[in-house]
């Protein structure tokens, strides 16, 4: 008995899974999404962003003061390697001419009273407009004027500690009493591939299997058909294998795309791959299996085809800024940190982070996995529970 149970029990996983498959392969939309979305965008990121490093930013500098530490100041922004002094305008209305005719892609102001301030040890202000065509110019520009800046500031105060009768090792205890040396071993020249990419290729994968599977939870709604379970299988079939056989069909065809995603395409382009393969190749398939559960939870609540199109405008740049790639998550609001706590891609983007740019393995991405894990278990008893609730639905419809 027990052998026959376990017998039409695989059967009905296997027949659930391929009639999910066709339904995907049946539908372009989907096909579309998985596919050509899946393959060819995390392509279409690394093309755009791949100078992930810019040098010598050509910038026009306006100096108005005209006094020794402004000439200073744009002569070490010259010199720095984001940025160089391509013009030097009298005034700001030509060098935004040449901001407009693409000469420049920044323009670095000194205000007339600069000197004056500096001398009566007040505070000076440098304007700084940036060409926001792309992000690296604005990264450059504010980069180097920031560096020069501070090195500004400590010249400044030798000058002053000295100028009050100091010898130069009492000035520095007051300088800089705690002497530090910056160190940025994972990503030295600032790519912004390097500090992007990583976290965008798990939004990707996430991203297109959500809206796969809820454009076509929606297409079988509006059809009046169940996304939990087709109207010619019998009410006999759990919940179980409901959920883990439609599961597989999407969780063979990520398998395969999560690994071209995560290794196939930074080898391609050249991205850091410091972590061991089959370490990454774990944290692949727990992501994907997560991302399933995830999925088939929150499609239950899609009705309609265009909903997709909608979420996909919305959720995309929440759950980048969510990973913590572009803003460390220690900064987060007590809130905002809970709810990045509902998507996957908050701790797979933060493991493959730690596995593939700082070369860690499975040890320093422990608390990400076990996320995961957590997760998978969370989001696979709510599909169960959804897929449960809504059969029940449909029984009393029947009835």
């Amino acid at each position: 008995m027990k052998l026959d149970f376990i017998r039409s029990w695989c059967q009905d996983v296997l027949e659930l899974g391929v009639k999910e498959m066709k339904l995907i392969f049946k539908d372009g939309g989907v096909l579309l999404i998985f596919f050509v979305a899946g393959l060819v965008y995390p392509l279409l990121y690394n093309v755009i962003y791949l100078n992930g490093v810019l040098e010598d930013t050509p910038i026009a500098v306006v100096d108005q003061a005209n006094c020794e530490v402004s000439r200073r100041y744009a002569r070490e922004v010259d010199a720095t390697r984001e940025v160089s002094v391509a013009y030097k305008c009298t005034s700001l209305e030509e060098a935004r001419e040449l901001l407009e005719e693409r000469k420049v892609n920044g323009i670095l102001m000194f205000p007339s009273d600069f000197g004056q301030k500096i001398a009566r040890m007040e505070t000076a202000t440098v304007s700084l407009f940036c060409d926001m065509s792309s992000f690296l110019y604005y990264k450059n520009a504010l980069m180097a004027t920031n560096l020069v800046m501070l090195s500004e500031m400590k010249t400044l105060q030798y000058q002053r500690y000295a100028a009050a009768g100091m010898t130069e090792e009492d000035a520095a205890k007051f300088v800089q009493a705690i002497p530090y040396e910056e160190n940025n071993p994972y990503n030295r020249t600032f790519s912004y591939s390097i500090f992007l990419l990583a976290a965008i290729l798990f939004v990707i994968i996430q991203q297109t299997m959500f809206y796969g599977m809820t454009l076509l939870a929606g297409t079988l709604r509006e059809q009046k058909r169940s996304f939990a379970k087709l109207p010619d299988y019998p009410y006999t079939n759990g919940v179980m294998r409901t959920v883990i056989g439609r599961g597989w069909a999407y969780w063979v065809i990520y398998a395969g795309i999560g690994i071209y995603i995560s290794y196939i395409v930074p080898s391609i382009f050249g991205l850091p791959l410091r972590g061991d393969f089959w370490n990454t190749l774990m944290l692949v398939l727990l992501f994907v299996t997560d991302c399933v559960c995830f999925c088939m939870t929150w499609s239950t609540f899609v009705n309609k085809r265009e909903t997709v199109f909608i979420l996909f405008l919305f959720l995309s740049p929440i759950c980048l800024f969510l990973t913590g790639a572009s803003w460390p998550t220690s900064a987060f609001p007590g809130f905002w940190r809970l709810f990045s706590y509902i998507f996957p891609t908050t701790f797979g983007c933060q493991a493959y982070i730690n596995m593939t740019s700082a070369g860690g393995d499975l040890d320093a991405a422990q608390v990400q996995m076990t996320g995961l894990a957590i997760q998978t278990v969370f989001y696979f008893v709510t599909a169960s529970v959804a897929v449960y609730l809504e059969n029940l639905h449909l029984k009393r419809q029947n009835a």
